[in-house]
C-alpha cells in the first residue's frame, strides 16, 4: 500500500534548510523549536534515512536530505498553488511598498517575486525614500508596508534583522587612508550624524567629499575611490567593498532593518509581512573586505 509523506513536516525540513537552523525556521513557521525538532524526526522515520548532519555546530544537510529537498519543494509549491487557486479568496488593487534605497537589495527582488505570484491580481508600488520620509509617509496613511534602517525601533515596528554598520570604499581603493578622510552622504542618510559623531569622537579630520541629494551621485564617488562611505552589511553599493581597516576608522554600531505596517489587521498587508520576514529570515551573503 502506498505511503504518503507529511506536507507539514515537509514544510518543517524545507524551513530548516531555507533558515539554516531548527530555531530560526521555527519562528517562520510560528510554532516551537520542539515542534519542529518532531516532525524533522517523523520525517527521517517515516523515510527510515537521516535527512540532517547534526554532527557540527550548524545543521547540514545529507544527500539524502539534499535529494528530498527538491521533491519537498515541488510538493509544497503544488499544494500551495492548488489552496490558493481552490480556497483562496482573490485581492484585487494596490499595495504601497517603502523601502530605503539602500537596501532594496538582496532581499527584496525576492519579495515582490513571491508576493507577485501569491497575489498575482494585486499591484506593488515601490517606494524608494530615506528612512525619515517614510516613517513620515506612513504617519499620513500614504505607504502601507514600509522597512526602515534605524539604531532601534519605534513604536508599532518590529525588527527583522540587526547588521553591521561597516565602512565601504573602492575596491583596492585608497581613500580610507587619506587625511583629511574624505566621505561621502546623501543629505538625508540616516547614518550621516551618527557617522560624524563617530569620526569626531575619534578625533579623526573628515572632510564631506560628496554631499548630495542623490544615492546614486555618493555610489559613483565611493567606486571612483574619491571617497568612503557607509553600508549595512549584506548591502553594498554596487562596485565597493567592506574595508578592512584594521581599527584605523572608528567602530559603527549596528543598525536594524526594522518593518512597520499601517493597518496590521489588513490582510493583503499582512500577507506582504508575512513574505517580507521569511525573506529575511534567510541566510544572507557576508561582505568582501578589502585590506590595508
Amino acid at each position: 500500500m502506498p505511503r504518503n509523506l507529511d506536507l507539514t513536516a515537509l514544510r518543517s525540513f524545507v524551513a530548516v534548510s531555507d533558515a539554516g537552523g531548527v530555531t530560526r525556521a521555527a519562528g517562520m513557521l510560528n510554532l516551537t523549536q520542539s515542534a519542529v525538532s518532531m516532525q524533522l524526526k517523523r520525517l527521517e522515520e517515516a523515510l527510515d534515512v537521516p535527512l540532517l548532519d547534526r554532527s557540527a555546530r550548524t545543521i547540514a544537510l545529507t544527500p539524502a536530505g539534499e535529494q528530498l529537498l527538491g521533491y519537498a519543494r515541488s510538493m509544497l509549491k503544488t499544494n500551495d498553488e492548488a489552496l490558493n487557486r481552490l480556497t483562496a479568496t482573490e485581492f484585487e488593487g494596490e499595495i504601497r511598498l517603502g523601502v530605503p534605497h539602500d537596501v532594496i537589495y538582496p532581499v527584496v527582488p525576492a519579495v515582490l517575486k513571491r508576493f507577485a505570484a501569491d497575489y498575482p491580481r494585486m499591484q506593488v508600488r515601490l517606494i524608494s525614500m530615506p528612512t525619515r520620509k517614510l516613517l513620515d509617509m506612513l504617519g499620513r496613511g500614504e505607504v502601507d508596508v514600509i522597512l526602515t534602517t534605524e539604531e532601534t525601533c519605534g513604536p508599532g515596528g518590529q525588527v527583522l534583522v540587526e547588521l553591521p554598520l561597516l565602512w565601504v570604499g573602492a575596491r583596492d581603493g585608497q581613500s580610507w587612508r587619506k587625511t583629511p578622510l574624505p566621505i561621502a552622504f546623501c543629505k538625508n542618510c540616516i547614518f550621516r550624524s551618527g557617522v560624524l559623531q563617530a569620526l569626531n569622537s575619534d578625533g579623526i579630520d573628515w572632510t564631506m567629499a560628496v554631499d548630495s541629494e542623490l544615492d546614486n551621485a555618493v555610489e559613483a564617488a565611493v567606486s571612483a575611490d574619491l571617497a568612503v562611505h557607509v553600508a549595512l552589511e549584506g548591502s553594498l553599493p554596487p562596485h565597493t567593498v567592506a574595508i578592512d581597516h584594521g581599527g584605523i576608522l572608528p567602530a559603527l554600531k549596528p543598525q536594524n532593518i526594522n518593518l512597520y505596517v499601517l493597518k496590521p489587521e489588513d490582510q493583503v498587508s499582512q500577507a506582504m509581512v508575512e513574505i517580507v520576514q521569511q525573506c529575511y529570515a534567510a541566510p544572507r551573503l557576508k561582505p568582501q573586505l578589502v585590506k590595508g
